[in-house]
């Protein structure tokens, strides 16, 4: 039996444009909503796998605002059976924070008589890309891990990992307990029914105070990418541009004379 903890967090929703707050810290999310990360979706998914083969739980953690709520009711609506919010102000905690309190998660959780042999997360943070917290949480807790993965299931006590290297597919094994890092694409997540919805909302949500003393992100700012010039070059008009199409389909090398 394996019980897995799956770590989430509230994240501005995909949008044409990204916009930042006036002190270019943080995502503006005021005209997208709010979601999970493509990364943490298929963590959540992967959890709920590994704790359904192995008779264990999944239980979603997010450490932020009571809002954060709508994100593990998400969690709980597609497989997971616990949920715990870490109610704390995101502005304030940067990545060690956020390890840091999800640490004092598994040692609280550990000490009441869970302990969790698999602790998932997002490859790295959807708003911010941050990349830090797995690695920082597996020396908080002392625990091996591995990032960038694709896929990963439970052996007895070990966990095997798959993911894209440099030279092509890399399997890790991992002894338990363990941290994992997840990207998108190796598993396609569910997405919560009506009846998970409903289920989800009789769930109580734990709620803890972290006792960590925040040190901050120490970020200066965001920057947004320049935007990329596009040009649009008209080959011609009715049956007269045909050769022109032809001539550039040539240059694409998608046809040949």
């Amino acid at each position: 039996m394996t019980d897995v903890l799956v770590c989430i967090k509230r994240v501005p929703g995909a949008s044409g444009e990204v916009l930042l707050s006036d002190d270019d810290q943080h995502v503006d999310a005021r005209h997208v909503g709010w979601t999970l990360s493509a990364h943490e979706e298929c963590a959540v998914e992967l959890a709920t796998q590994v704790a359904g083969a192995t008779g264990g739980t999944a239980t979603a953690v997010t450490v932020g605002s009571s809002d954060a709520v709508e994100q593990l009711r998400d969690a709980l609506a597609v497989g997971c059976g616990r949920a715990v919010l870490v109610e704390a102000d995101t502005e304030r905690f940067g990545p060690a924070d956020v390890a840091a309190a999800i640490a004092e998660v598994v040692r609280t959780h550990d000490a009441a008589g869970t302990t969790y042999g698999l602790v998932l997360l997002g490859n790295d943070a959807a708003d911010t890309g941050d990349f830090q917290v797995p690695v920082r949480l597996a020396y908080a807790l002392e625990r091996p891990v591995v990032t960038g993965i694709s896929t990963c299931e439970v052996d007895g006590e070990t966990v095997v990992a798959q993911g894209d290297g440099p030279d092509g597919p890399e399997v890790f094994e991992l002894p338990m307990p363990a941290v994992v890092a997840v990207m998108e694409g190796g598993v396609a997540p569910r997405y919560p029914s009506v009846i998970g919805r409903m289920k989800a909302k009789k769930v109580a949500i734990e709620t803890l105070t972290p006792s960590v003393e925040p040190v901050g992100s120490g970020r200066v700012r965001l920057t947004l990418p320049p935007e990329q010039p596009s040009a649009v070059q008209v080959l011609g008009h009715g049956p007269e541009a045909a050769a022109a199409v032809v001539d550039l389909l040539e240059d694409l090398g998608m046809v040949s004379r």
